[in-house]
């Protein structure tokens, strides 16, 4: 829709004919919007959108129960298909305090509203992309040019940074111009397990089958070694796992979380090229689990450090139950940005909060896998109260 242009306008009957899940409309005051490609991606689960589609969602989305952020209101903005007929119109939607108010609060970088920015020109790159029917980003106005690769541009935001970094986007990014480097970046899903879960099985089998050997001790002084029976080898396993869940925390809070110095352009760029990426496009599904040559370094530190300070088949029962807690974490990962698990369930309420964590409280909620971390560390993401 070009600036010039005015918005298409729709019938409450056009509107209302748009609820299933091939083709889903909502409202939002008189403003219409097709979200068929976020119904996978909904928080609360496709069948939750789908029960509102047709419908102005004004009120649900300002709460209870749950009040939308800023973010998530910029987010819709990228379904935004035109406006509903002015007989058709909805009283509600104008109430003081609605959601038409507060979308105008919610100011880009530029200071542009996002009604202002959801009706710049869309390029022929935005209509063809991918990942998104219509984008929200100004390609004109926004701080970096989405026609080149992001990675040698984002040092060049300084205190800028930290903001764009925050505000996500329904696109896809390029990070290399290079097409080896680019791809290098990105991985299915399916490889973490291909590449890593026939490690595990056979480090098991192994650790295993030594420790059946009852040659294994764990020598204290010259004089007093504590053997290892076959059986303590599913407790050291849990044990590695357990290590592994603090390790996730700590890298995701202090090093995927780092706030790079505004002047140093290196680090920004790092901290983009690790995890800003994926702050900035959280559905980009290509970038949700760890290529398997970057993960190898971590993995295989964690092998090195156990294996210094532990004996050979007590530090490699620890690395196993650590290398399966990290196949769980990355595929659980994915499964909190594309799954739709049942309303009230753990996967359930551990979505809920990972998306709060990308859409509201990106200071806090760091576990993935669980919560459990984040309550000694205090970085709990504070329940919702109206």
């Amino acid at each position: 829709m070009s600036p010039s242009s005015s918005p298409r306008v729709f019938t409450q009957r056009e509107v209302a004919r748009h609820r299933t899940s091939e083709s889903c409309w909502i409202l939002q005051g008189t403003r219409v919007y097709d979200v068929t490609a976020f119904l996978r991606l909904h928080p609360g689960g496709e069948a939750l959108l789908l029960s509102r589609s047709g419908k102005d969602v004004s009120r649900v989305m300002d709460g209870p129960p749950h009040r939308h952020s800023q973010n998530a209101l910029r987010w819709m903005e990228q379904y935004y298909i035109g406006e509903l007929e002015k007989d058709d119109t909805d009283p509600v939607a104008m109430e003081p305090g609605s959601l038409r108010e507060r979308r105008k609060d919610a100011d880009n970088l530029d200071g542009e509203t996002t009604e202002e920015t959801t009706e710049k020109k869309l390029t022929k790159e935005d209509e063809d992309a991918p990942f998104n029917l219509c984008s929200s980003v100004d390609l004109e106005k926004d701080l970096v040019d989405w026609g080149k690769p992001l990675a040698w541009q984002v040092g060049l935001l300084g205190e800028k940074y930290d903001a764009w970094v925050h505000q996500p986007v329904d696109r896809p990014i390029r990070l290399f111009g290079n097409p080896f480097m680019e791809a290098s970046t990105k991985t299915s899903w399916y490889w973490v397990p291909v590449v890593w879960l026939p490690i595990a099985v056979y480090l098991s089998w192994y650790c295993y089958t030594s420790l059946a050997a009852g040659t294994t001790r764990i020598v204290l002084t010259s004089d007093f070694a504590i053997p290892v029976h076959k059986y303590s080898f599913p407790l050291m396993f849990l044990i590695g796992w357990f290590i592994w869940s603090f390790v996730e925390y700590c890298i995701h809070r202090f090093v995927f979380h780092m706030k790079p110095p505004a002047h140093n352009y290196y680090l920004i760029m790092l901290h983009f090229l690790l995890h800003g990426q994926h702050h900035k496009s959280p559905f980009d599904g290509s970038r949700l689990v760890f290529p398997p040559g970057l993960a190898s370094l971590v993995v295989g530190s964690f092998y090195v450090v156990l294996g210094y300070i532990l004996p050979e088949i007590v530090a490699k029962s620890l690395f196993v139950g650590g290398l399966c807690g990290y196949v769980v974490y990355d595929m659980i990962h994915y499964y909190l940005h594309y799954g739709s698990p049942k309303k009230g369930s753990y996967m359930y309420n551990l979505k809920a909060y990972h998306v709060k964590h990308h859409f509201e409280h990106q200071k806090a909620g760091f576990g993935i896998t669980s919560t459990f971390w984040d309550h000694p560390f205090n970085t709990v993401i504070p329940d919702e109260k109206f």
